[in-house]
């Protein structure tokens, strides 16, 4: 294998391994938006006291925030 060839192996490597990292941030992604939607349909569900509530507004907002995190791993910044 020649130095251009090592090059571009090295360079499909680290793609590959970029890719992998990206689908495991989105699988995580996934799981969290799927936690939500089962805490919307649990709401709808049953009725719930206020406090009930305030706990499941409470998870979805943590869980919004662990979505918006995971999302910014998504895109790297270029300087």
């Amino acid at each position: 294998m020649n130095k251009d060839e090592h090059q571009n192996k090295k360079i499909l490597e680290e793609q590959i391994q970029w890719c992998k990292e990206q689908d495991q941030i989105l699988e995580e992604i996934e799981t969290k938006l799927f936690e939500m939607k089962k805490i919307a349909e649990y709401s709808l569900e049953y009725e719930l006291t206020s406090d009930e509530i305030d706990e499941l507004n409470g998870q979805l907002q943590e869980l919004k925030c662990e979505v918006q995190s995971l999302e910014k791993q998504l895109h790297p910044v270029v300087h």
